[in-house]
């Protein structure tokens, strides 16, 4: 049984899971799934192939599932898909898919904070936090447990790696390798994400080891493939250190700060 208000508009061919509360105001198009135990605020527009799951919080004058802001969209059947347990706070926008082959995913436990946009085709995994009025452009990939701070604004086709954080105001064109703090303008390598690392559980001594890795890319004159060779060659393998490797050699588009 859910709470869905008379005020509300719901296509009658929503697929509404249980326990779902939907607040007067809101606008729930066909071709919508929601799924058990979520919440949606008033003024929240959820538009046809949006997929939402279990336990997620819809805040006041969001859009899920908008049509893609792309040239390139031709008006296909596309598709959103969100995950579980998120909380997306208010007036954020994410976009559907440019084509029907497509998807637009995020993941789940994700905090989405006030603001944000997220274009077509991008791809957000678990744990991530989103901060304040951040744009992420279209095709971009953020992996888990990432951060962007306030105001960020990621390119087309960025990736973030796993539990780098890019700190307010950045803007950035190419990869934040995982496990990094990025900053300034232009956006420079600040440092291993120690708080998250520790948070994370992971070994003060693999800490030390990924600082050293990173210093062989960003602290010598090297191309990026020599430093991963060195990285192979000089540092103690670790399920983190073989991510940043795996990470830089599939960078299709070249990493932060590394010609």
């Amino acid at each position: 049984m859910s709470n869905i208000s008379p005020q509300a508009f719901v296509d009658p061919s929503a697929k509404i899971g249980n326990n779902v509360t939907i607040y007067p105001f809101a606008y729930i198009e066909s071709d919508v799934e929601i799924g058990d135990h979520s919440v949606i605020y008033p003024y929240v527009s959820i538009m046809a192939g949006t997929r939402l799951g279990s336990r997620n919080t819809v805040y006041q004058g969001t859009v899920l599932g908008a049509v893609p802001q792309d040239f390139e969209y031709k008006g296909d059947r596309t598709t959103l898909v969100i995950g579980d347990g998120n909380t997306i706070r208010e007036n954020v926008v994410i976009n559907r898919a440019t084509f029907a082959s497509g998807e637009t995913r995020i993941g789940n436990d994700n905090f989405i904070m006030e603001g944000v946009h997220i274009s077509h085709d991008t791809v957000v995994d678990n744990d991530c936090v989103i901060g304040y009025g951040t744009k992420i452009a279209g095709s971009c990939q953020i992996h888990r447990g990432a951060i962007l701070s306030s105001n960020v604004i990621a390119n087309p086709g960025v990736r973030v790696g796993t539990c780098a954080m890019v700190q307010s105001g950045c803007r950035f064109s190419r990869d934040i390798p995982p496990y990094i703090v990025a900053a300034h303008n232009p956006i420079k390598y600040a440092g291993v994400n120690a708080t998250v690392l520790t948070n994370a559980g992971v070994d003060a001594k693999v800490q030390n080891h990924l600082a050293n890795a990173y210093r062989l890319v960003y602290g010598g004159n090297t191309s990026l493939f020599d430093a991963i060779m060195q990285i192979e060659d000089q540092v103690p393998q670790s399920e983190e250190r073989d991510r940043v490797m795996q990470f830089l050699r599939e960078t299709q588009i070249g990493v932060m700060g590394k010609l």
